[in-house]
């Protein structure tokens, strides 16, 4: 009887656990399923794989038009793949579009952007799109500016470069081209002294050492004029006058007079 008891209470524990696990383990399943699930998707969306095998969703370029590039800002040598670019400078370029071909080509905007150097299908920063809606004719050729300037915050960092142009025959046919597709650096610009800066410090200083003499010669000069003597005026002296007319005083006043002044002559 005891034995049968046991069973009975043991039995339903095992039967839940064993139900349990087996809930468990399905969920497991379904969420591995899930996951694969989740993983096919983003597999599908990233990268070359989200165009699939249908070549008519890329826009392709026209066999009858050649693209050159030329970077005025930065100034390159000619045949250079890679360059560097200045944080916080203007980028400025011209794109050359030759027709040969027998019909009409319409050029209609150009972009640049930056791209994660990794995986070019990956945007970091997209510039501005120039329309020009300019109309080339066979066996003609134009040039087109583009310009943008590279954010500060990129220095130091490798991007990669896509200017596109867009463009269409007179059919109506649609045509992209990387006009320069490569990986460049964003460099930061120290401030260091070129030769104009110098050569302004070398011009104040010397401007200020004349300063300084001509100051100097004048302090000096004032100086040796204070300390020269001043000529001082002589005393006039004024004799006494001998030519006094006595002719009205009485003789007795004169003569006394006239014995007076001879005595304090003699003194």
């Amino acid at each position: 009887m005891k034995l049968f008891f046991i069973t009975l209470l043991v039995l339903p524990a095992l039967l839940c656990f064993q139900s349990s696990s087996t809930i468990f383990a399905r969920a497991d399943e379904d969420e591995l399923d899930d996951v694969v699930d989740i993983e096919g998707e983003d597999n599908q969306v990233v990268g070359d794989d989200a165009l699939g095998d249908d070549d008519d969703s890329i826009v392709k370029s026209s066999q009858d038009v050649d693209t050159t590039i030329l970077f005025m800002k930065p100034i390159t040598s000619y045949g250079d793949v890679a360059f560097d670019l200045q944080a916080g400078y203007p980028v400025e370029f011209l794109v050359g579009f030759i027709n040969k071909g027998s019909e009409d080509y319409i050029v209609e905007t150009m972009e640049a952007s930056f791209r994660y150097p990794m995986d070019y299908n990956y945007y970091i920063q997209n510039f501005t799109a120039l329309p020009y809606y300019r109309e080339v004719k066979p066996k003609q050729e134009a040039t087109f500016a583009y310009s943008f300037i590279p954010n500060e915050a990129y220095a130091g960092r490798p991007f990669g470069l896509n200017i596109q142009l867009n463009y269409r025959d007179a059919s109506g046919n649609y045509y992209q081209e990387a006009v320069y597709n490569q990986t460049i650096n964003i460099v930061e610009v120290s401030e260091g002294l070129d030769g104009e800066t110098f050569f302004l410090y070398v011009f104040l200083g010397a401007a200020c050492v004349l300063t300084l003499v001509l100051g100097q010669q004048a302090l000096s000069s004032l100086a040796r004029r204070s300390r020269s003597p001043r000529s001082v005026s002589k005393p006039i002296e004024t004799g006494t006058a001998t030519n006094v007319d006595y002719d009205w005083l009485p003789k007795d006043v004169a003569n006394q007079l006239s014995k007076s002044i001879l005595s304090l002559r003699i003194f």
